[in-house]
C-alpha cells in the first residue's frame, strides 16, 4: 500500500521528475496536488497529471518513481470529465521548472467545473477552498460554463443541464 502524498513528497516528486526526464515538456498538476501546494489539504491520495507535451522519458520516470517514492501517480486531469474552458493552457499557473520540465496548475476554472461535475464532498470543498482564498471567483465559474456548454455533448457521462444547474446553484448558495 502507498503512502499518503503530503507537500515534500510532491515537491521531491517534482525534482525527481525533472532529473530523470531527457527533454523538455509541461506537466500540469490537479486535485489534491493542487489542494496540497495551495495549503489547504495537508495530504491527498494520489497525485493526478497531464502531461502536454509530454517529457521524453515521463512514463519510465513515472514508474521508477511511484516505487521509490511509494506515491500513486495517475495521469488524470479535469479534461477527462469536462471539456476544459477555452484559454485553459493561458491560465494555468506556473509552479516551477525542474531540469526542462515546467510544472503547472491545470487552470484553477476547469479544475472547479471538473469538480462539480463529479459532485463528491470533498470536490465540492475544494472549490469552496479556490473561492475562499480568491483563487477563482464565482463569476468565472458561471463564464466558464457557458463557454464548455456546446462541447457537453463529447462527454456523454455529464448530463449538460443537470450540470449547469449544479453550477448555478454552487454559485447562488456562494452569495447567501
Amino acid at each position: 500500500m502507498r503512502r499518503p502524498v503530503e507537500r515534500l513528497h510532491l515537491d521531491r516528486l517534482m525534482q525527481e521528475i525533472g532529473r530523470r526526464a531527457r527533454g523538455p515538456g509541461r506537466i500540469y498538476l490537479t486535485g489534491g496536488a493542487t489542494a496540497l501546494l495551495f495549503g489547504w489539504r495537508q495530504s491527498t491520495v494520489d497525485v493526478d497529471l497531464k502531461l502536454d507535451p509530454e517529457p521524453e522519458g515521463i512514463f519510465e520516470a513515472i514508474a521508477q518513481l511511484k516505487d521509490e517514492l511509494e506515491l500513486n501517480i495517475e495521469l488524470a486531469s479535469p479534461d477527462q470529465f469536462v471539456p476544459p474552458v477555452p484559454g485553459w493552457r493561458e491560465r494555468s499557473r506556473h509552479i516551477l521548472r525542474c531540469g526542462e520540465v515546467d510544472f503547472y496548475h491545470f487552470d484553477l476554472v476547469s479544475q472547479c467545473l471538473a469538480k462539480l461535475a463529479r459532485g463528491h464532498d470533498r470536490d465540492v470543498d475544494d472549490v469552496r477552498a479556490m473561492l475562499e482564498r480568491e483563487l477563482v471567483a464565482p463569476q468565472q465559474l458561471l463564464e466558464g460554463l457557458e463557454e464548455i456548454r456546446g462541447d457537453l455533448p463529447r462527454y456523454p457521462g455529464v448530463d449538460a443541464e443537470s450540470f449547469a444547474l449544479r453550477v448555478r446553484d454552487f454559485v447562488d448558495r456562494c452569495h447567501d
